[in-house]
């Protein structure tokens, strides 16, 4: 049985993750891999109904990261582990990196009290000094001001996504603390690119780890940025 491979994916509103973790996804499976992909908040029905809540329910910021982590919780210990343990490859859209980012960084929740959910919540049972956490996480790094201007062509934003761009700014230079926090685990992708230059970026990275022996041609990646 393969070894799981755990990636997810994070950037603020508008960066263009989803287009390359479908791609991403199709490209894993033409590679023999089983893959689940999944999201956060969400995930399972739990987490999903709280994902709800979060999107839609004016709530203080702490209240925020607390259903956050109590969605990831359940997330990791109904989905993620389990999909793992089976060998599968995980591609999560958005993880913890996001409550650091959006909450502590845009809402100024404390960095210290986020670390100390994530260690609630992610501390591995037979070893708690260890967290669970994604093999690689590539973060798409964009411009707030050209974010906001994809989100308005793509959909009606939520209460998180309708944040003026000095809350993304703030956002964005969270991701920026987390990776210097964890640059092992980062892949930084310039988001600005096009979307074929972006799918090349995202794959030299995972072939630099031997993850993927080969490269799903440009033409294959779904229209949408």
């Amino acid at each position: 049985m393969s070894q799981g491979l755990w990636i997810s994916f994070e950037g603020i509103d508008g960066a263009g993750k989803s287009t390359h973790i479908e791609s991403l996804a199709k490209t894993f499976e033409q590679l023999g891999r089983t893959v689940t992909m999944t999201r956060e908040p969400g995930g399972t029905p739990l987490a999903e109904s709280l994902r709800a809540l979060l999107l839609n329910t004016s709530m203080d910021p702490l209240t925020e990261s607390l259903i956050a982590f109590a969605a990831r919780r359940d997330h990791l210990k109904t989905v993620i582990e389990p999909a793992l343990a089976k060998g599968h490859v995980v591609l999560c859209d958005r993880f913890t990196d996001a409550t650091f980012a959006y909450q502590g960084g845009g809402r100024g929740v404390s960095w210290d009290v986020l670390k100390q959910l994530e260690q609630w919540v992610q501390s591995k049972e037979l070893d708690p000094s260890q967290l669970s956490q994604p093999d690689l996480t590539v973060w798409f790094d964009l411009d707030p001001h050209v974010a906001a201007q994809r989100l308005v062509q793509a959909r009606t934003p939520d209460r998180f996504e309708s944040q003026n761009a000095e809350f993304f700014s703030l956002v964005q230079a969270a991701y920026g603390k987390r990776l210097e926090e964890s640059p092992g685990r980062f892949l930084k992708i310039d988001a600005a690119k096009t979307k074929h230059e972006v799918w090349q970026q995202l794959t030299r990275g995972l072939l630099a780890k031997g993850w993927i022996s080969i490269v799903v041609p440009v033409v294959d990646l779904p229209s949408a940025n």
